[in-house]
């Protein structure tokens, strides 16, 4: 058999969840990985959002960001997470879900008028999920977003002058529209 065939083989499945009510992603994620343990599959685990404590030193900071630079942010975490969550556990044929991935940050560089080249160009290093899910938000939970969500929202909402609820509804416009580049 070679490499390329082999390494099929054992290369486990990635799950993304992504909506703008971090809760509701959690759940998500949980349900997923049980799910994927049920069907025989080995389970690796969930990958979470600031895995590397990034925003959460960022939250220690005054002052506004641009959403450019909250979506370097966004991909910096991501590449930690890639690099010390999601690829090991799809080296060792685990499944892993990812959550939020991809389409949340594309979402709200789209909410707030980020090129979609850009986007593109700024998350190309991700995997290529297995599988993909847009999680809806559970009722009044979608005005009290956590997680990148808030974060992006608050930081930049008040900045721009811009209702943070009408951003966390354009966003979730662009996940319904799920044309996120993975």
């Amino acid at each position: 058999m070679d490499r390329d065939a082999q390494e099929a083989m054992t290369r486990g499945r990635l799950v993304a969840i992504d909506g703008i009510d971090q809760a509701a992603v959690r759940a998500a994620a949980r349900d997923a990985i049980r799910t994927s343990h049920r069907n025989g599959a080995p389970r690796g685990g969930v990958s979470h959002w600031d895995a590397s404590g990034v925003f959460h030193e960022l939250e220690l900071v005054e002052g506004i960001t641009s959403p450019r630079t909250l979506l370097l942010l966004y991909a910096a975490d991501l590449a930690f997470r890639v690099r010390w969550e999601i690829e090991p556990a799809l080296a060792e044929g685990r499944t892993v879900v990812a959550a939020p991935y991809v389409a949340t940050a594309v979402a709200f560089g789209r909410a707030v008028g980020v090129p979609r080249a850009w986007l593109t160009n700024l998350l190309q290093f991700a995997p290529r999920h297995t599988e993909a899910h847009i999680v809806r938000p559970n009722g009044a939970a979608a005005g009290h977003a956590a997680g990148f969500v808030r974060v992006a929202c608050e930081r930049w909402a008040a900045h721009a002058g811009v209702d943070r609820s009408a951003l966390t509804r354009e966003m979730a416009r662009h996940l319904r529209r799920r044309r996120a580049p993975r």
